[in-house]
């Protein structure tokens, strides 16, 4: 009888699928939020590098000031929805050279630095390993260089 019983326990797949879909949706679920959130940091990329840009486009013209181009870059990343613009740092170099066929011409270039915070991956990281680095922010910084004009 406990042979049977044993063949017959052995034969029997109630629960799998129920252990399966326990070992694997955590996996499924990190994977979603990995795409997710590294999409949200591909945006905000993109929002930091089209501000300095910006910034870059009003600081090669006569007459304006570093405030008149920090603010433009500022407002241009609020205007991107990112919410913490205020923590980004502009970096305005005026006397930056740039090739110019044979030659070289003065040119502004326009550097912005920003904190970006995973808001699901790094709260993970720091489930895993409280004591590391990976849970604070990964600064993202762009510059952007256009010829001045005269």
């Amino acid at each position: 009888m406990t042979r049977t019983f044993f063949f017959r326990l052995r034969r029997d797949t109630r629960g799998a699928a129920l252990l399966e879909m326990a070992l694997t949706l955590p996996m499924m679920l990190l994977v979603a939020a990995g795409i997710f959130e590294f999409g949200r940091a591909y945006q905000t990329w993109q929002i930091i590098t089209n501000a300095a840009r910006e910034g870059a486009r009003i600081a090669v013209l006569p007459g304006t000031t570093d405030t008149m181009v920090s603010d433009r870059v500022k407002t241009y990343m609020s205007d991107g929805q990112l919410s913490d613009s205020a923590a980004a740092t502009v970096a305005i170099q005026r006397d930056a050279t740039i090739a110019m066929g044979a030659g070289t011409a003065t040119a502004s270039k326009i550097t912005v630095n920003y904190p970006f915070t995973f808001v699901v991956l790094q709260p993970i990281s720091k489930l895993i390993n409280p004591s590391s680095t990976l849970g604070a922010p990964l600064t993202m910084s762009v510059s952007a260089l256009m010829r001045n004009e005269t």
